[in-house]
């Protein structure tokens, strides 16, 4: 049958989105009459619709998000300057393509966080390599790549990453080693990939939201 022909070839071309819309998309082409070329032309969109949603899962999984958060869950009750409009401005990504970094600033159960990793979402189901870190695990972690002779390559792992979300900025005060750590990275970012970071602590002259 031509149909088991078409789903064995896309199945050995590694052309998964094919192989699972080729059923669906041939029945639609014949009931509707659909043009050769209209009908290659939607299973070519079933295959690129698949390996981007391969590739966000991919990179949702390795950005290592603390919990599942999307922007349309995000409870502005306590937000009063981050407004719907906002929140679409930031969904669009215009931060990422302007290099922009993100501070966002608020007390503790505001949603900072849940902000922070719904971003981090819409980044990854765009293609874009997102570490998410917080900033005491992320201490540990640098501690742990010193001790094994690996803190140049775990420095240049984070610069790597698209964007850098670092959580919980400010929680306590940091070693001298730890705070010399951090510059090093913000400066081999700085200029060249945006980040996002959450604080509970206000700069000065600054109300609580995105700064």
């Amino acid at each position: 049958m031509m149909l088991d022909q078409v789903k064995n070839l896309s199945h050995q071309m590694r052309l998964f989105g094919i192989h699972q819309a080729c059923d669906r998309r041939a029945a639609e082409a014949v009931a509707q009459q659909l043009h050769p070329l209209e009908f290659l032309r939607l299973v070519l969109e079933e295959e690129l619709l698949a390996r981007k949603d391969r590739t966000a899962k991919a990179l949702t999984t390795k950005a290592r998000f603390r919990f599942r958060a999307d922007l349309e869950d995000l409870d502005l009750t306590f937000h009063k300057d981050l407004t719907q409009a906002k929140i679409k401005e930031l969904a669009e990504l215009s931060f990422l393509h302007n290099l922009e970094n993100l501070l966002i600033l608020g007390k503790t159960g505001l949603g900072k966080t849940h902000l922070a990793i719904a971003l981090g979402k819409r980044l990854c189901h765009e293609g874009h390599p997102t570490q998410f870190l917080p900033v005491n695990f992320l201490f540990e972690e640098i501690q742990a790549a010193k001790a094994a002779g690996r803190y140049l390559n775990y420095v240049r792992s984070l610069i790597k990453a698209k964007v850098l979300i670092l959580d919980d900025l400010g929680l306590r005060n940091y070693t001298h080693e730890e705070a010399t750590s951090l510059i090093d990275i913000l400066e081999e970012r700085y200029h060249k990939a945006p980040l996002i970071v959450t604080s509970h602590r206000h700069l000065s002259g600054r109300t609580p939201g995105l700064a």
